[in-house]
Protein backbone atom coordinates (compact mmCIF):
# COMPACT_ATOMS: atom_id res chain seq x y z
CA UNK A 1 0.00 0.00 0.00
CA UNK A 2 3.10 1.89 0.90
CA UNK A 3 4.06 1.73 -2.59
CA UNK A 4 1.09 2.26 -4.03
CA UNK A 5 0.82 5.51 -2.65
CA UNK A 6 3.84 7.03 -3.53
CA UNK A 7 3.70 10.48 -4.85
CA UNK A 8 4.60 10.91 -8.59
CA UNK A 9 7.94 12.01 -9.30
CA UNK A 10 9.08 15.73 -9.68
CA UNK A 11 9.31 16.08 -13.61
CA UNK A 12 12.03 18.17 -15.42
CA UNK A 13 10.31 21.86 -15.68
CA UNK A 14 8.12 22.39 -18.71
CA UNK A 15 9.23 25.29 -21.10
CA UNK A 16 9.19 28.68 -19.60
CA UNK A 17 6.64 30.11 -22.34
CA UNK A 18 3.92 27.70 -21.25
CA UNK A 19 4.96 27.22 -17.38
CA UNK A 20 1.29 30.07 -17.14
CA UNK A 21 -1.18 28.51 -19.62
CA UNK A 22 -0.69 25.28 -18.41
CA UNK A 23 -0.52 26.15 -14.49
CA UNK A 24 -3.95 28.07 -14.80
CA UNK A 25 -5.04 25.06 -16.65
CA UNK A 26 -4.15 22.40 -14.05
CA UNK A 27 -5.27 24.87 -11.24
CA UNK A 28 -8.93 24.54 -12.59
CA UNK A 29 -8.80 21.26 -12.80
CA UNK A 30 -7.33 19.74 -9.46
CA UNK A 31 -9.88 22.41 -7.98
CA UNK A 32 -13.03 21.01 -9.69
CA UNK A 33 -10.90 17.26 -8.92
CA UNK A 34 -11.04 18.50 -5.31
CA UNK A 35 -14.46 20.07 -5.40
CA UNK A 36 -16.05 17.13 -6.62
CA UNK A 37 -14.27 14.37 -4.84
CA UNK A 38 -14.78 15.48 -1.80
CA UNK A 39 -18.55 16.67 -2.03
CA UNK A 40 -19.10 13.08 -3.76
CA UNK A 41 -17.70 11.75 -0.34
CA UNK A 42 -20.88 12.99 1.65
CA UNK A 43 -22.83 11.13 -0.73
CA UNK A 44 -21.41 8.32 1.47
CA UNK A 45 -21.24 9.92 4.59
CA UNK A 46 -24.48 10.57 6.38
CA UNK A 47 -26.84 8.34 4.59
CA UNK A 48 -28.42 7.00 7.48
CA UNK A 49 -29.77 10.16 8.35
CA UNK A 50 -32.28 10.27 6.13
CA UNK A 51 -32.65 6.00 6.06
CA UNK A 52 -33.15 6.42 9.72
CA UNK A 53 -36.96 7.83 9.68
CA UNK A 54 -37.87 4.43 7.80
CA UNK A 55 -36.16 2.51 9.77
CA UNK A 56 -37.53 3.66 12.94
CA UNK A 57 -40.61 3.21 11.12
CA UNK A 58 -40.32 -0.42 10.69
CA UNK A 59 -39.09 -1.43 13.97
CA UNK A 60 -35.32 -2.16 12.67
CA UNK A 61 -33.56 1.10 15.08
CA UNK A 62 -34.86 3.52 17.18
CA UNK A 63 -33.57 7.39 18.11
CA UNK A 64 -31.13 5.83 21.13
CA UNK A 65 -29.59 3.06 18.64
CA UNK A 66 -29.78 5.60 15.47
CA UNK A 67 -27.72 7.55 17.81
CA UNK A 68 -25.38 5.18 18.58
CA UNK A 69 -24.90 3.61 15.29
CA UNK A 70 -24.58 7.00 13.27
CA UNK A 71 -21.31 7.93 15.92
CA UNK A 72 -19.55 4.71 14.80
CA UNK A 73 -18.43 7.27 11.26
CA UNK A 74 -17.71 9.77 13.45
CA UNK A 75 -15.91 8.30 16.14
CA UNK A 76 -13.75 6.32 13.21
CA UNK A 77 -13.49 9.96 10.57
CA UNK A 78 -12.03 11.67 13.86
CA UNK A 79 -9.09 9.59 14.17
CA UNK A 80 -9.12 8.39 10.50
CA UNK A 81 -8.79 12.21 9.43
CA UNK A 82 -6.18 12.85 11.78
CA UNK A 83 -3.74 9.62 10.95
CA UNK A 84 -4.73 9.60 7.39
CA UNK A 85 -3.86 13.40 7.32
CA UNK A 86 -0.18 12.62 8.26
CA UNK A 87 -0.25 9.88 5.63
CA UNK A 88 -1.76 11.87 3.07
CA UNK A 89 1.43 14.27 3.52
CA UNK A 90 3.45 11.44 2.23
CA UNK A 91 1.23 10.18 -0.71
CA UNK A 92 -0.66 11.16 -3.82
CA UNK A 93 -3.50 12.91 -3.46
CA UNK A 94 -4.95 11.56 -6.75
CA UNK A 95 -4.78 7.86 -5.66
CA UNK A 96 -5.03 8.65 -1.86
CA UNK A 97 -8.70 10.37 -2.85
CA UNK A 98 -10.14 8.00 -5.24
CA UNK A 99 -9.16 4.93 -3.57
CA UNK A 100 -11.18 5.66 -0.60
CA UNK A 101 -14.31 7.59 -2.39
CA UNK A 102 -14.28 4.14 -3.84
CA UNK A 103 -14.32 1.54 -1.22
CA UNK A 104 -16.84 3.86 0.65
CA UNK A 105 -19.15 3.46 -1.89
CA UNK A 106 -19.20 0.21 -2.18
CA UNK A 107 -19.75 -0.71 1.78
CA UNK A 108 -22.78 1.91 1.86
CA UNK A 109 -24.33 0.12 -0.69
CA UNK A 110 -23.55 -3.30 1.12
CA UNK A 111 -25.27 -1.39 3.85
CA UNK A 112 -28.55 -1.27 1.85
CA UNK A 113 -28.38 -4.68 0.45
CA UNK A 114 -28.01 -6.61 4.30
CA UNK A 115 -31.39 -8.29 5.73
CA UNK A 116 -32.08 -6.58 8.89
CA UNK A 117 -34.04 -7.85 11.75
CA UNK A 118 -37.08 -6.44 12.70
CA UNK A 119 -37.18 -8.48 15.94
CA UNK A 120 -33.59 -7.91 17.23
CA UNK A 121 -32.59 -3.87 16.69
CA UNK A 122 -29.11 -4.96 19.00
CA UNK A 123 -28.49 -6.94 15.81
CA UNK A 124 -29.37 -4.32 13.78
CA UNK A 125 -27.38 -2.01 15.66
CA UNK A 126 -23.91 -3.98 15.88
CA UNK A 127 -24.25 -4.85 11.81
CA UNK A 128 -24.72 -0.41 10.90
CA UNK A 129 -22.28 0.60 13.19
CA UNK A 130 -20.10 -2.24 12.22
CA UNK A 131 -20.15 -0.91 8.55
CA UNK A 132 -20.23 2.67 9.67
CA UNK A 133 -17.32 2.59 11.22
CA UNK A 134 -15.39 1.36 8.11
CA UNK A 135 -17.24 3.93 6.29
CA UNK A 136 -16.12 6.28 8.90
CA UNK A 137 -12.23 5.19 8.59
CA UNK A 138 -12.26 5.60 4.52
CA UNK A 139 -13.83 9.25 4.73
CA UNK A 140 -11.03 10.17 6.16
CA UNK A 141 -9.57 9.91 3.03
CA UNK A 142 -10.95 12.91 1.51
CA UNK A 143 -10.41 15.64 3.49
CA UNK A 144 -6.57 15.20 4.14
CA UNK A 145 -5.23 14.73 0.00
CA UNK A 146 -7.55 17.78 -0.47
CA UNK A 147 -5.93 20.14 2.16
CA UNK A 148 -2.70 18.84 0.57
CA UNK A 149 -4.00 19.52 -2.82
CA UNK A 150 -5.31 23.03 -1.98
CA UNK A 151 -2.10 23.85 -0.27
CA UNK A 152 0.15 22.87 -2.86
CA UNK A 153 -1.66 24.44 -5.81
CA UNK A 154 -2.75 27.98 -4.05
CA UNK A 155 -0.21 30.23 -2.64
CA UNK A 156 -1.25 31.59 1.24
CA UNK A 157 -2.70 34.74 0.27
CA UNK A 158 -5.00 33.83 -2.15
CA UNK A 159 -6.10 30.40 -0.15
CA UNK A 160 -8.41 32.28 2.62
CA UNK A 161 -11.15 32.84 -0.04
CA UNK A 162 -10.53 29.63 -2.24
CA UNK A 163 -10.49 27.43 0.60
CA UNK A 164 -13.95 28.90 1.25
CA UNK A 165 -15.31 28.36 -2.42
CA UNK A 166 -14.13 24.68 -2.21
CA UNK A 167 -15.18 24.13 1.28
CA UNK A 168 -18.72 24.88 0.13
CA UNK A 169 -18.04 21.40 -1.80
CA UNK A 170 -19.16 19.10 1.10
CA UNK A 171 -22.82 21.53 1.30
CA UNK A 172 -23.22 20.77 -2.08
CA UNK A 173 -22.57 17.06 -1.71
CA UNK A 174 -24.54 17.04 1.28
CA UNK A 175 -27.39 19.16 0.08
CA UNK A 176 -27.79 16.48 -2.69
CA UNK A 177 -27.90 13.48 -1.17
CA UNK A 178 -30.94 14.81 0.29
CA UNK A 179 -32.40 14.52 -3.45
CA UNK A 180 -30.89 12.11 -4.64
CA UNK A 181 -32.20 9.54 -1.76
CA UNK A 182 -35.58 11.39 -2.86
CA UNK A 183 -35.19 10.50 -6.27
CA UNK A 184 -34.02 6.77 -5.39
CA UNK A 185 -37.20 6.35 -3.71
CA UNK A 186 -39.14 6.87 -6.06
CA UNK A 187 -37.13 4.64 -8.85
CA UNK A 188 -37.67 2.14 -5.42
CA UNK A 189 -41.72 2.80 -5.57
CA UNK A 190 -41.82 2.43 -9.33
CA UNK A 191 -39.57 -1.02 -8.99
CA UNK A 192 -42.11 -2.14 -6.71
CA UNK A 193 -39.68 -2.46 -3.70
CA UNK A 194 -41.17 -1.73 -0.45
CA UNK A 195 -38.14 -1.06 2.09
CA UNK A 196 -38.16 2.34 0.14
CA UNK A 197 -35.31 3.48 3.18
CA UNK A 198 -32.84 1.17 1.56
CA UNK A 199 -32.85 3.39 -1.46
CA UNK A 200 -30.93 6.12 1.09
CA UNK A 201 -27.71 3.79 1.22
CA UNK A 202 -27.37 2.67 -2.55
CA UNK A 203 -29.12 5.42 -4.88
CA UNK A 204 -26.53 8.22 -3.62
CA UNK A 205 -23.55 5.59 -3.12
CA UNK A 206 -23.76 4.93 -7.35
CA UNK A 207 -23.39 8.58 -8.15
CA UNK A 208 -20.67 8.39 -5.88
CA UNK A 209 -18.64 6.10 -7.95
CA UNK A 210 -18.83 7.83 -11.01
CA UNK A 211 -17.51 11.46 -9.60
CA UNK A 212 -14.53 8.43 -8.54
CA UNK A 213 -14.22 8.22 -12.38
CA UNK A 214 -14.27 12.26 -12.79
CA UNK A 215 -11.40 12.80 -9.56
CA UNK A 216 -9.09 10.82 -11.63
CA UNK A 217 -8.80 12.50 -14.64
CA UNK A 218 -9.18 15.96 -12.68
CA UNK A 219 -6.20 15.27 -9.97
CA UNK A 220 -2.99 15.26 -9.76
CA UNK A 221 -0.42 15.51 -6.58
CA UNK A 222 1.74 18.94 -6.89
CA UNK A 223 2.61 21.31 -9.01
CA UNK A 224 6.13 20.02 -9.18
CA UNK A 225 4.73 16.55 -10.59
CA UNK A 226 3.31 18.26 -13.47
CA UNK A 227 6.61 19.71 -14.55
CA UNK A 228 5.55 22.97 -12.94
CA UNK A 229 7.41 24.99 -10.26
CA UNK A 230 6.00 25.48 -6.30
CA UNK A 231 2.91 27.82 -6.40
CA UNK A 232 4.72 30.15 -3.87
CA UNK A 233 7.18 30.51 -6.57
CA UNK A 234 4.84 30.74 -9.60
CA UNK A 235 2.73 33.30 -7.65
CA UNK A 236 6.17 35.15 -6.17
CA UNK A 237 4.16 34.90 -2.59
CA UNK A 238 6.03 33.69 0.04
CA UNK A 239 4.01 34.55 3.00
CA UNK A 240 3.88 31.25 4.51
CA UNK A 241 5.56 29.72 7.00
CA UNK A 242 8.64 28.39 4.95
CA UNK A 243 10.23 28.72 2.23
CA UNK A 244 9.37 26.97 -1.51
CA UNK A 245 12.05 25.01 -1.44
CA UNK A 246 10.83 23.79 2.18
CA UNK A 247 8.04 21.44 1.09
CA UNK A 248 10.36 19.19 -0.68
CA UNK A 249 11.63 18.03 3.06
CA UNK A 250 9.68 15.07 5.00
CA UNK A 251 9.45 16.41 8.15
CA UNK A 252 9.47 12.96 11.14
CA UNK A 253 6.28 12.94 12.65
CA UNK A 254 7.31 13.13 15.94
CA UNK A 255 8.84 16.67 15.05
CA UNK A 256 6.02 17.38 13.15
CA UNK A 257 3.76 16.83 16.04
CA UNK A 258 5.26 17.99 18.79
CA UNK A 259 6.77 21.00 17.20
CA UNK A 260 3.83 22.01 15.18
CA UNK A 261 0.97 20.98 16.77
CA UNK A 262 0.97 20.14 20.45
CA UNK A 263 3.11 22.85 21.14
CA UNK A 264 0.98 25.08 18.69
CA UNK A 265 -1.48 26.93 21.34
CA UNK A 266 -3.60 28.57 19.14
CA UNK A 267 -4.38 25.25 17.15
CA UNK A 268 -5.38 23.82 20.68
CA UNK A 269 -7.92 26.71 20.57
CA UNK A 270 -9.66 26.30 17.60
CA UNK A 271 -9.92 22.85 18.17
CA UNK A 272 -12.00 23.29 21.31
CA UNK A 273 -14.16 26.17 19.03
CA UNK A 274 -14.13 23.17 16.59
CA UNK A 275 -16.14 20.24 18.51
CA UNK A 276 -19.19 23.01 19.26
CA UNK A 277 -19.26 23.85 16.02
CA UNK A 278 -19.31 20.34 14.92
CA UNK A 279 -21.97 19.54 17.57
CA UNK A 280 -24.58 22.28 16.08
CA UNK A 281 -23.37 21.14 12.25
CA UNK A 282 -24.27 17.53 12.78
CA UNK A 283 -26.66 17.77 15.18
CA UNK A 284 -28.83 19.97 13.19
CA UNK A 285 -28.30 18.43 10.24
CA UNK A 286 -28.10 14.63 10.52
CA UNK A 287 -31.63 14.60 13.22
CA UNK A 288 -33.31 17.16 11.02
CA UNK A 289 -35.44 14.57 9.15
CA UNK A 290 -36.42 12.37 12.55
CA UNK A 291 -37.35 15.53 14.67
CA UNK A 292 -39.51 17.04 11.69
CA UNK A 293 -41.54 13.47 11.43
CA UNK A 294 -41.66 12.67 14.64
CA UNK A 295 -43.17 15.84 15.43
CA UNK A 296 -45.33 16.15 12.09
CA UNK A 297 -43.94 18.99 11.42
CA UNK A 298 -43.49 17.22 7.81
CA UNK A 299 -43.44 14.38 5.63
CA UNK A 300 -40.59 12.20 4.08
CA UNK A 301 -39.82 14.50 1.15
CA UNK A 302 -40.82 17.68 2.61
CA UNK A 303 -37.74 16.84 5.52
CA UNK A 304 -35.61 15.21 2.56
CA UNK A 305 -35.73 18.81 1.12
CA UNK A 306 -35.44 20.55 4.36
CA UNK A 307 -32.40 18.58 4.82
CA UNK A 308 -31.39 19.77 1.48
CA UNK A 309 -31.45 23.51 1.58
CA UNK A 310 -30.36 23.59 4.90
CA UNK A 311 -27.11 22.00 3.27
CA UNK A 312 -27.28 24.60 0.06
CA UNK A 313 -27.87 27.56 2.67
CA UNK A 314 -24.12 26.77 3.26
CA UNK A 315 -22.45 27.88 -0.08
CA UNK A 316 -23.20 31.28 -0.03
CA UNK A 317 -23.10 31.74 3.04
CA UNK A 318 -19.69 30.47 3.35
CA UNK A 319 -18.37 31.92 0.36
CA UNK A 320 -19.37 35.43 1.73
CA UNK A 321 -17.86 34.42 5.20
CA UNK A 322 -14.80 33.77 3.40
CA UNK A 323 -14.67 37.01 1.91
CA UNK A 324 -15.60 39.31 4.87
CA UNK A 325 -12.15 37.23 6.42
CA UNK A 326 -10.34 38.19 3.44
CA UNK A 327 -11.65 42.20 2.65
CA UNK A 328 -12.41 43.40 5.97
CA UNK A 329 -10.18 41.50 8.46
CA UNK A 330 -6.75 40.74 6.50
CA UNK A 331 -7.27 37.40 6.19
CA UNK A 332 -8.24 36.48 10.11
CA UNK A 333 -10.80 34.28 10.54
CA UNK A 334 -11.68 34.86 14.60
CA UNK A 335 -14.26 37.66 13.51
CA UNK A 336 -16.25 36.66 11.07
CA UNK A 337 -16.46 32.80 12.50
CA UNK A 338 -17.80 35.22 15.91
CA UNK A 339 -20.41 36.89 13.81
CA UNK A 340 -21.66 33.84 12.23
CA UNK A 341 -21.93 32.01 15.58
CA UNK A 342 -24.15 35.03 16.92
CA UNK A 343 -26.24 34.12 13.60
CA UNK A 344 -26.69 30.74 14.27
CA UNK A 345 -28.13 31.40 17.46
CA UNK A 346 -30.53 33.04 16.18
CA UNK A 347 -31.23 30.78 13.67
CA UNK A 348 -31.78 27.82 16.31
CA UNK A 349 -33.66 29.66 18.51
CA UNK A 350 -36.19 30.18 15.57
CA UNK A 351 -36.07 26.62 14.90
CA UNK A 352 -36.62 25.61 18.26
CA UNK A 353 -39.77 27.56 18.42
CA UNK A 354 -41.16 27.59 15.16
CA UNK A 355 -44.49 26.29 16.34
CA UNK A 356 -45.19 28.46 18.86
CA UNK A 357 -44.54 31.67 16.00
CA UNK A 358 -46.34 29.97 13.74
CA UNK A 359 -49.95 29.21 15.70
CA UNK A 360 -49.42 33.29 16.83
CA UNK A 361 -48.97 34.02 13.18
CA UNK A 362 -51.71 32.45 11.85
CA UNK A 363 -53.91 33.68 15.16
CA UNK A 364 -52.94 36.96 14.47
CA UNK A 365 -52.69 37.60 10.19
CA UNK A 366 -54.46 34.29 9.63
CA UNK A 367 -53.31 31.35 7.33
CA UNK A 368 -52.96 27.59 8.01
CA UNK A 369 -50.39 27.15 11.16
CA UNK A 370 -48.74 23.96 10.02
CA UNK A 371 -48.09 25.77 6.67
CA UNK A 372 -46.90 29.03 8.47
CA UNK A 373 -44.52 26.42 10.59
CA UNK A 374 -43.22 24.65 7.46
CA UNK A 375 -42.05 27.90 6.24
CA UNK A 376 -40.72 28.69 9.56
CA UNK A 377 -38.58 25.53 9.63
CA UNK A 378 -37.42 25.91 6.21
CA UNK A 379 -36.04 29.50 6.74
CA UNK A 380 -34.60 28.89 10.08
CA UNK A 381 -32.76 25.65 8.83
CA UNK A 382 -31.62 27.96 5.88
CA UNK A 383 -30.56 30.43 8.39
CA UNK A 384 -28.13 28.01 10.62
CA UNK A 385 -26.86 26.51 7.28
CA UNK A 386 -25.84 29.52 5.88
CA UNK A 387 -24.06 30.59 9.76
CA UNK A 388 -22.60 27.51 10.34
CA UNK A 389 -20.46 26.34 7.74
CA UNK A 390 -18.97 29.58 7.44
CA UNK A 391 -16.68 28.46 10.36
CA UNK A 392 -16.26 25.53 9.70
CA UNK A 393 -14.54 26.50 6.62
CA UNK A 394 -12.39 28.82 8.53
CA UNK A 395 -11.42 26.83 11.06
CA UNK A 396 -9.94 24.42 9.06
CA UNK A 397 -8.45 27.55 6.76
CA UNK A 398 -7.26 28.46 10.32
CA UNK A 399 -5.43 25.23 10.77
CA UNK A 400 -3.74 25.18 7.41
CA UNK A 401 -2.11 28.56 7.77
CA UNK A 402 -0.29 27.92 11.49
CA UNK A 403 1.84 25.11 9.80
CA UNK A 404 4.21 24.48 7.13
CA UNK A 405 2.48 23.08 3.79
CA UNK A 406 4.17 19.56 4.45
CA UNK A 407 2.35 19.48 7.72
CA UNK A 408 -1.01 21.02 6.46
CA UNK A 409 -2.76 17.47 6.39
CA UNK A 410 -1.31 16.44 10.22
CA UNK A 411 -2.85 19.90 11.23
CA UNK A 412 -6.34 19.72 9.67
CA UNK A 413 -6.51 16.09 10.89
CA UNK A 414 -5.80 17.29 14.45
CA UNK A 415 -8.59 19.76 14.45
CA UNK A 416 -10.73 17.50 12.81
CA UNK A 417 -10.23 15.43 15.76
CA UNK A 418 -12.17 16.94 18.37
CA UNK A 419 -14.52 18.53 15.55
CA UNK A 420 -15.55 14.59 14.90
CA UNK A 421 -14.90 12.78 18.20
CA UNK A 422 -16.13 15.26 20.39
CA UNK A 423 -18.25 17.39 18.89
CA UNK A 424 -20.05 15.28 16.26
CA UNK A 425 -19.89 11.84 17.45
CA UNK A 426 -20.00 12.35 21.29
CA UNK A 427 -22.35 14.98 21.48
CA UNK A 428 -24.24 15.16 18.52
CA UNK A 429 -24.92 11.77 17.85
CA UNK A 430 -25.09 9.48 21.05
CA UNK A 431 -25.88 12.00 23.60
CA UNK A 432 -28.19 13.81 21.55
CA UNK A 433 -30.25 10.04 20.47
CA UNK A 434 -30.28 9.76 24.18
CA UNK A 435 -31.25 13.11 25.48
CA UNK A 436 -33.92 12.92 22.86
CA UNK A 437 -34.94 9.27 23.75
CA UNK A 438 -35.38 10.56 27.35
CA UNK A 439 -36.03 14.03 27.75
CA UNK A 440 -37.48 14.91 24.52
CA UNK A 441 -36.38 17.75 22.08
CA UNK A 442 -36.65 20.51 24.02
CA UNK A 443 -33.37 19.47 25.88
CA UNK A 444 -31.84 19.02 22.78
CA UNK A 445 -32.39 22.16 21.53
CA UNK A 446 -30.87 23.84 24.75
CA UNK A 447 -27.41 21.51 23.99
CA UNK A 448 -27.77 23.86 21.02
CA UNK A 449 -27.85 26.97 22.34
CA UNK A 450 -25.23 26.36 25.23
CA UNK A 451 -22.85 25.07 22.34
CA UNK A 452 -23.23 27.66 19.96
CA UNK A 453 -22.53 30.82 22.96
CA UNK A 454 -19.58 28.73 23.95
CA UNK A 455 -17.85 28.25 20.07
CA UNK A 456 -18.74 32.14 19.97
CA UNK A 457 -16.38 32.54 23.04
CA UNK A 458 -13.75 30.08 22.32
CA UNK A 459 -13.54 31.44 18.43
CA UNK A 460 -12.98 34.92 19.87
CA UNK A 461 -10.24 33.42 22.07
CA UNK A 462 -7.89 33.79 19.12
CA UNK A 463 -8.90 37.60 18.14
CA UNK A 464 -5.92 39.19 19.40
CA UNK A 465 -3.55 36.70 18.48
CA UNK A 466 -4.78 35.89 14.81
CA UNK A 467 -4.18 39.94 14.73
CA UNK A 468 -0.52 39.94 16.48
CA UNK A 469 0.10 37.16 13.79
CA UNK A 470 -0.93 39.84 10.81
Amino acid sequence: MKNLLQPPAYKPLIEKGKIDTTYKKMRLKVFLGAFFGYAAYYLVRKNLSLAAPGMIENGLLDKASVGIAGSAISIAYAFSKFIMGSISDRSDARKFLVIGLILSSFLMIGAGLIPFNANNITYNVIIIFSLMLLVGWLSGMGWPPCGRIMAHWFSQNERSFKMSVWNTSHTIGSGSLGLLVTLGVGIFLVLGIEQTWRASFIFPSLVAILFAGFCWWALRDTPQSCGLPPIDEYRNDFSGKQNAKDEEIKIPFKRLFVDYIFKNKILWLIAVANAFVYLIRYGISDWAPVYLQEMNIMNSSQSNLAFSLHNYAGVPGTIICGLISAKFFKGRCAPANVIYMVLVLIGILVYWQAMPVAEWFAQTFGGDPAAICRTVVYMSLCQIGFCIYGPVALIGVQALNLVPKNAAGTAAGFVGLFGYLLGDAVLAKIVMGAVSQSNGWDATFWMFTVASIVGAVFCATTWKKEKANC
